[in-house]
């Protein structure tokens, strides 16, 4: 990877500013309530304005009011109670929609945040910022429309806000780069990127030095490609404060291995890092936000390919946990790469373990394409991650850890299979 391309993928250009150029243009949330008190305040011109869009302040809409001298003034967004940051998400697709490339070049945009308090400016702020997100970067032609640029609100959180959307960028950045060029190298080198810009330490075991160390699962899914296998293990933090750790499914890519994917199923396959990217993105938040947790990040990081040495479906494997497992399917690769890291950080037994995979479309068929499913062997983790993720507005859901369903991984010939 090119330092002119790894810099793209750490680096998010912002769209925010600190002052408003000399046209700038107010953002008005009103909810159906508010929305006649700013009616009554204002002067017979503007108020026919609103009359002649039918601007009432339902969520969801939009109107543009302009001056005397026809020049745009103030947008109007009409809301309900509940602020999320897909608020100003649409709000920044309205203005792209709505004007030239040249007024929006020549325009700063405010929020008018006299009825709105921090959190609720955080959400609208960092919804502007996820907006902005583009990836054109092997693009000849970028003729995209320049990013509006919001001026900082006073009472917002910049520390907060920049975390959040630049971690979110990060993990886009990742899960967009075509895998010819994100392989399990560069992958490992961003991760050292990473590391690097907030002073955490990593430690790399690649390719043999695997088996000598025992990740065999690890280094047998990625052994078929030429490229390498490897694992990340990144730390960061005091001590003494409480330990976490983040485990991410780094497989770079899936073809399925010797259970070969169907074409339209293997299309999108360079998603299959999401885990990791995921994982990156939770550790750049805590970390720039020097949050008072000791962080341990590990990447099991390889290609799911095809070769005269890839492993088979029949074969039995031996874990890191001593294990002995059969392969009933080379397509189910994540579940042995993240068994290995999994047992690795249980040897350390931190106080929380979190970790993120792309593991198999059932969760899909289950929840649909806007709900992840989740896990854990924690209630209190259950119940407060699934009230605080719809509070939030990015709802995931529970599935259980069912004592019922380790009959279904058992074999008569290993400890237990890898497809139940």
């Amino acid at each position: 990877m090119t330092s002119t391309f790894l810099n793209q993928l750490l680096n998010f250009p912002s769209p925010f500013i600190d002052k408003s150029s000399k046209h700038k243009i107010c953002i008005n949330l009103l909810n159906q309530v508010e929305v006649k008190e700013f009616i009554d305040s204002q002067h017979e011109a503007v108020q026919l304005q609103i009359k002649q869009t039918g601007f009432n302040g339902t969520a969801g809409t939009q109107t543009i009011l302009r001056d005397e001298d026809a020049l745009v003034k103030t947008i109007l967004i009409g809301y309900d109670d509940d602020l999320s940051i897909y608020t100003l998400s649409s709000v920044f697709a309205f203005i792209q929609d709505s004007f030239s490339a040249n007024f929006i070049s020549s325009t700063t945009f405010t929020i008018d945040e006299k009825n709105l308090d921090t959190d609720q400016l955080d959400k609208l702020c960092t919804g502007w910022g996820i907006a902005a997100y583009k990836f054109d970067a092997h693009k000849k032609d970028k003729n995209a429309k320049p990013a509006p640029l919001l001026v900082w609100p006073k009472n917002a959180n910049q520390d907060f806000i920049t975390a959040q959307v630049s971690s979110i960028c990060l993990i886009r950045n990742l899960i967009n780069t075509p895998p010819n060029i994100l392989g399990t190298d560069e992958l490992t080198q961003v991760a050292q990127e990473v590391a690097k810009k907030f002073k955490a330490k990593t430690k790399i075991i690649k390719d043999e030095e695997l088996q000598k160390q025992n990740f065999p699962l690890i280094y047998t899914v990625g052994k078929a490609s030429p490229r390498r296998p490897q694992l990340v293990d990144m730390t960061w933090g005091k001590k003494t404060n409480p330990k976490l750790t983040i485990v991410g499914k780094g497989i770079i890519y899936d073809t399925g291995g010797l259970n070969l994917k169907p074409g339209m199923y293997m299309r999108d396959m360079k998603k299959d890092m999401g885990g990791a990217a995921h994982a990156l993105g939770l550790a750049w938040i805590i970390m720039a936000l020097k949050l008072p947790i000791q962080l341990r990040v590990l990447l099991p990081i390889a290609e799911n390919s095809v070769a005269g040495n890839s492993y088979r479906p029949g074969d039995i494997l031996t874990s890191r946990k001593g294990l002995s497992v059969e392969i009933g399917d080379t397509d189910a690769e994540g579940r042995l790469v993240v068994a290995d890291a999994l047992a690795y950080a249980s040897e350390d037994n931190p106080e929380l373990m979190i970790d993120f995979c792309t593991l198999t479309g059932a969760a899909r068929v289950a929840l649909g394409y806007d709900i992840p499913a989740f896990f854990s062997n924690k209630e209190d983790i259950i119940d407060s991650l699934r009230k605080s993720s719809v509070e939030e507005h990015d709802p995931v859901w529970p599935l259980p850890l069912w004592k019922g369903y380790m009959k279904d991984i058992q074999t008569p010939i290993a400890d237990l299979c890898n497809d139940g």
